[in-house]
């Protein structure tokens, strides 16, 4: 996948808001189980599950076995792209709006001459 591609994907993923209570969840609290993430969601157990496929297949989260549990975390670099694209967008924003403020003093400073 290309970083546009990621970011779509992650986007996605976090646009349903179940899906983002189960992220929000996992930063709060770490790694769980996924029966335990399963009691604190208004759907059912195999909709908790498609959920964390979406998640997975959006390399947001990470499941692994522990004895008899399924246990779900956050992948590490997960949100990397994230803040690589919101870095770009916010000194974007920033200059834009630095060029801005600048016309607007001269445009000022031309009509009280």
């Amino acid at each position: 996948m290309d970083r546009t591609s990621d970011l779509s994907a992650i986007f996605g993923a976090l646009a349903d808001q179940t899906r983002f209570a189960i992220v929000e969840r996992l930063l709060a609290e770490g790694e769980r189980p996924v029966g335990e993430l399963a009691k604190t969601l208004p759907v059912t157990a195999p909709a908790v599950t498609h959920h964390i496929r979406v998640l997975e297949k959006a390399g947001v989260v990470e499941r692994r076995a522990h004895r008899q549990q399924r246990l779900i975390r956050l992948r590490p670099g997960a949100f990397e792209n994230i803040d690589d694209w919101l870095s770009r967008h916010r000194a974007f924003w920033s200059q834009s709006l630095d060029r801005l403020e600048e016309q607007m003093k001269k445009q000022r400073e031309a009509k009280d001459s």
